[in-house]
């Protein structure tokens, strides 16, 4: 364990980064300056693993919000202990789908991230892949105007499948970010040693769409 993370004041930075269920409730949207304790532009990284992506580009964009959404209980508490320091990120356990569909706000969140969600490989299982016609329009109804939504993955079928039905979604239209670097995830180094190729998609919620 890293000096100075077994202090008191440690684990209490630790824990105000949890969004406490007492601040939520499963049928209202959050209430996100009281959870951040300030208002600022929000990104949100759908299954953000141990937090290392979340973490470094908050650590970068500070006059950002993050809240980082994963449904794995030690997953959130290795997202959390990375953002002790991070006055900007708050960590949600909870379903990614659920979330965006019924927890954030309309119009609430700049730019959200999907990086290397499950692909689910198998035919019979394809049908619990999170990237779906009402994903996008849940995603859509929570971004705000000209809002960003960040999708990669190493698995070119999903991919390709991600392709269709974004190009078909009429609140959304592909967006050139090529020249934007971000940091890497955890997954996205493991491919990278295995010289796999990683699919980069970017959408923006179309001016105008409701």
């Amino acid at each position: 364990m890293p000096a100075g993370e077994d202090s008191l004041a440690h684990r209490r930075h630790v824990c105000s980064r949890l969004i406490p269920q007492s601040q939520y409730s499963l049928t209202a949207p959050l209430d996100l300056e009281r959870i951040f304790e300030r208002k600022a532009p929000l990104h949100v990284d759908l299954g953000c693993g141990d937090g290392s992506f979340l973490c470094a580009l908050a650590q970068r964009l500070r006059d950002k919000n993050f809240l980082g959404i994963e449904r794995l209980s030690g997953r959130v508490q290795s997202s959390a202990r990375k953002a002790a320091t991070l006055d900007n990120v708050r960590l949600l356990q909870m379903e990614s789908s659920y979330a965006v569909r019924y927890l954030l706000p309309a119009e609430s969140v700049e730019t959200f991230y999907l990086l290397f969600p499950d692909p689910w490989p198998k035919r019979r299982h394809q049908r619990r892949r999170i990237f779906s016609r009402d994903f996008l329009d849940s995603v859509a109804a929570a971004l705000e105007e000209n809002g960003l939504l960040h999708v990669a993955t190493d698995q070119l079928e999903y991919f390709q499948q991600i392709e269709r039905l974004s190009r078909a979604h009429t609140q959304f239209e592909i967006v050139d970010f090529d020249d934007v670097v971000f940091p890497e995830t955890k997954f996205e180094r493991r491919f990278g040693e295995q010289g796999a190729p990683i699919h980069r998609l970017t959408l923006g919620k179309v001016f105008g769409a409701g």
